[in-house]
């Protein structure tokens, strides 16, 4: 494989540049910094310097590539739409038109569960469920934008797919778990009602082999969720994962009903005031870890012959050694 890949200086696109340098393929990756420079190249990539804003550039970037890897977004909890749509849109739409451009023949779009958020409840959803049509939130909508787009190019000289993995996490991450974390030490963390409800989740070795089988199985047009299998109770999931970084989650609880009033009256409130600050609580956060969220991913397991090899009991001694080996250089 001749792959190009954005995102590549992040948490999911560091690990899928590796696996695809394990395997002996070629790689590219989209580098708008010059540490994200030195992010892509340390990972075994070759650096195009560049950003989503410029089709033309980024045609000239996938030049004699014929596989896309698209892990780029603005993943941020609050800000001006405009943000969200210009990255997560916009680029994107760039993205595809370079792609096309460039004759690649197939792109895997990183999408993510949170396109269905809208307040229903997401119990044990699959690729039939369908993407509503005002998402809460400016990620979650601006995302669902995105994979409509992917989707709906899709053809036979261009192959288009999109995976969802749900709550991504492992051994590097540089997004979820700091921010849970940094809410831990700042006594904002709270269990909503208990935490005691279950969650679908992603190892970050797991969404790698997801994008990898649907680089080469996927059908054009089609979505496909990644998960680690079985549901786990997500209060016991995180506070796991936080164990293996030394760090104690405490057993303060917020009752759902009064956290949905908080995140309902701080997105409108920072809304309509145009705060650049990020509100306590928003909507879609809550919608996404505050009550169950289930997905299938057997839709992937019969189509991709996906496996999710890495297990969670796995991934976590992961993370304990890679704690215990950077401990004395950080403490």
């Amino acid at each position: 494989m001749r792959a190009f890949v954005t995102g590549g200086s992040g948490f999911v696109g560091r690990n899928l540049i590796a696996a695809l340098k394990a395997r002996g393929d070629s790689v590219r990756a989209l580098a708008r910094s010059p540490s994200s420079v030195a992010a892509v190249t340390e990972s075994g990539a070759e650096p195009f310097e560049g950003d989503l804003s410029d089709a033309d550039k980024l045609k000239a970037g996938m030049e004699g590539c014929d596989t896309v890897f698209h892990a780029a977004a603005y993943v941020k909890g609050w800000g001006p739409r405009e943000e969200f749509y210009e990255a997560n849109v916009r680029g994107t739409e760039r993205v595809l038109e370079a792609a096309r451009a460039a004759g690649v023949k197939r792109l895997v779009h990183v999408s993510t569960e949170a396109v269905l958020v809208d307040g229903t409840p997401l119990v044990q959803v699959n690729e039939t469920w369908p993407i509503p049509e005002r998402p809460i939130g400016n990620y979650p909508s601006t995302k669902a934008e995105a994979e409509k787009r992917v989707l709906s190019v899709s053809s036979a000289d261009f192959v288009t797919v999109a995976v969802r993995p749900r709550f991504i996490w492992g051994k590097g991450d540089t997004s979820l778990l700091p921010e849970i974390i940094d809410a831990v030490k700042a006594k904002r963390f709270a269990w909503f009602s208990g935490g005691r409800y279950l969650s679908s989740t992603c190892h970050v070795s797991n969404c790698v082999e997801g994008m990898l089988l649907a680089a080469e199985k996927g059908r054009g047009g089609q979505a496909y969720f990644l998960t680690d299998g079985e549901p786990v109770v997500f209060r016991d999931f995180i506070t796991e994962m936080l164990q293996t970084q030394h760090v104690d989650a405490g057993t303060r609880t917020v009752p759902y009903g009064l956290a949905a009033t908080m995140a309902t009256v701080g997105d409108f409130l920072w809304g309509a005031l145009h705060l650049s600050s990020r509100p306590p609580l928003t909507r879609a956060e809550l919608l996404l870890v505050g009550r169950e969220v289930t997905v299938s991913d057997a839709k992937a397991r019969q189509e991709l012959g996906y496996e999710g090899r890495m297990t969670r009991e796995e991934g976590l001694r992961e993370m304990r050694a890679d704690y215990k080996a950077k401990a004395p250089s950080t403490l």
